[in-house]
């Protein structure tokens, strides 16, 4: 805790930042490895050079006790949060720039801003994302652990696959293997089958698997604090000489991008080792997002993977490669891994294959 606070005091010295407001959620967590439940009562840590502060409300006052060392103001129910934020000024003083976490709520965020009338906000990620982009060891540990739980999920997925079952059956396969290896939540499921493949956030629907068709696995849970995410593909009996072409492209595609990881490269290229294949091959056009997303505590976090970002990697930089094609009216392909940057280039977290899985047709 000490060392992450006395990372974003000097991160906030840098960007001229004289507070620091970080409502519940991801970044919480990242500075006192604790948050409490996020609903409409605000709740802030505010940070300053030197200072911290707590306000949260009454009802979860005493849990967040013995993972909070700082002084703690509170407020009830009854008597809302104005008054305990007007002694927060009172101890924290007038404020030029506050930099606020990046999901606070609008009426916690409106709440501030009526408290410190005289300061510019900005986003929090100017403290928050260069801290958090570059992991420890132990954070690489606990996605490593993360990882391998996500592997057993596609896997059961895999071994339940059948025509017939619907989408979401295929969802609680994956819950349950998740949560049976301790797996405190499962953010995300992604179930696509047959032309359902071709939208990369499918909501996962109840439309029944059929023979002759692809099945999507994109899945991640939360275990010990850190997400996992994983895309593989099935075939429900043998894959057709159309979805085995593409399948190849998508597979030369993420070949290409892990081989560009390593310290120094700059992030565009990483993706622009994916897009050139993919484009070669005359799919450029279905190819609609960027090959990958930072993960940590949050599944979808900085640095961003795609052809803008002239950032170089840096050694322990974690995130996803998973370029896709989509055909719309027909199926997609998107296969995922999450790779961590070392001194030495990309190492791969998952330890499953990426050709296609066929299940049994009937």
């Amino acid at each position: 805790m000490d060392v992450r606070l006395n990372a974003a005091r000097q991160q906030m010295a840098q960007s001229e930042i004289d507070l620091l407001a970080i409502p519940p959620g991801d970044d919480l967590f990242y500075l006192l490895s604790y948050t409490p439940h996020l609903d409409e009562r605000p709740c802030y840590l505010f940070v300053t050079q030197g200072d911290a502060l707590f306000l949260v409300p009454e009802l979860n006052a005493a849990e967040a006790a013995p993972h909070v060392p700082f002084p703690t103001v509170t407020y009830s129910d009854a008597a809302g949060p104005q008054e305990a934020l007007r002694g927060a000024r009172m101890r924290l003083g007038a404020r030029r720039q506050i930099a606020v976490g990046d999901t606070m709520r609008a009426d916690a965020l409106l709440l501030l801003q009526e408290t410190w009338r005289e300061a510019r906000v900005v986003a929090g990620a100017m403290v928050m994302a260069p801290l958090r982009m570059i992991k420890s060891p132990e954070e690489i540990a606990l996605l490593r652990r993360a990882a391998a739980t996500a592997d057993a999920a596609v896997q059961a997925v895999f071994e339940a696959c059948r025509p017939g079952l619907r989408e979401i059956d295929l969802v609680r396969v994956a819950d349950e293997a998740f949560r049976s290896r301790g797996v405190q939540q499962v953010p995300f499921a992604i179930i696509g089958s047959g032309s359902n493949s071709a939208f990369p956030h499918h909501q996962t629907s109840s439309r029944l698997l059929q023979t002759g068709e692809p099945v999507l696995v994109d899945v991640g849970g939360r275990l010990d604090g850190y997400m996992s995410d994983i895309t593989r593909m099935a075939f429900l009996g043998q894959p057709t000489p159309r979805y085995r072409e593409v399948h190849a492209v998508v597979e030369e595609a993420v070949t290409a991008a892990l081989a560009m990881v390593r310290p120094g490269v700059a992030i565009r290229e990483v993706d622009l080792a994916a897009r050139r294949v993919i484009e070669r091959d005359g799919y450029g056009a279905f190819f609609t997002h960027r090959t990958g997303h930072g993960i940590g505590i949050t599944g979808h976090e900085l640095p961003s993977i795609t052809h803008t970002n002239e950032m170089p990697l840096e050694a322990g930089m974690a995130f996803s490669v998973e370029p896709g094609i989509y055909l719309v009216g027909e199926f997609g392909v998107r296969l995922e891994e999450i790779v961590v940057v070392t001194e030495r280039g990309g190492e791969r977290l998952s330890a499953l294959g990426r050709d296609v899985k066929i299940t049994r047709g009937t």
